[in-house]
């Protein structure tokens, strides 16, 4: 398997930001056909507490995420989006990996997400298990997910 070198880093500056959210644009808005409005959001900001994702390759973007607090001690992780070219190549866990990483340094005691249904197998093989019923977030299918990550 050819395993590709990605840098993943948190967002610090307005080009890493429009970077991230170019990857979530093309997934997201190009692909899935999510409208514009509810896809980028009030948390799309450097400054609203939201910790930003970007992967590069080659110094192009190609993978993006997001975290924010959710309750106290629950980070809620969105908007993971890896670029067409690179799925099947792991970045989409080293991703993952890297905002659980974080989310420890934060003190979150767990965390949550809504995974689409086409990507819960994904998300299960990492640790987190579904809750609740199926609901729909705009035209797509989800089931809200939870993972410990307390010590």
């Amino acid at each position: 398997m050819n395993l590709q070198t990605y840098q993943i880093q948190r967002v610090t500056n307005e080009q890493e930001l429009a970077d991230a959210l170019s990857v979530r644009r093309v997934v997201f808005i190009e692909e899935q056909e999510v409208p514009e409005d509810l896809e980028i959001d009030e948390h799309d900001t450097l400054d609203g507490g939201t910790i930003h994702f970007v992967a590069y390759r080659d110094g192009k973007p190609v993978g993006a995420s997001r975290i924010r607090t959710y309750a106290p001690g629950v980070g809620k992780i969105e908007r993971v989006a890896v670029a067409k070219t690179e799925r099947g190549t792991g970045l989409g866990r080293q991703i993952m990996l890297a905002i659980e990483e974080l989310a420890k340094q934060h003190g979150y005691d767990s965390l949550k997400l809504n995974a689409q249904t086409q990507a819960q197998r994904f998300y299960e093989k990492l640790g987190y298990e579904p809750f609740g019923d199926l609901f729909d977030d705009a035209g797509i299918e989800h089931i809200a997910m939870v993972k410990s990550i307390r010590e």
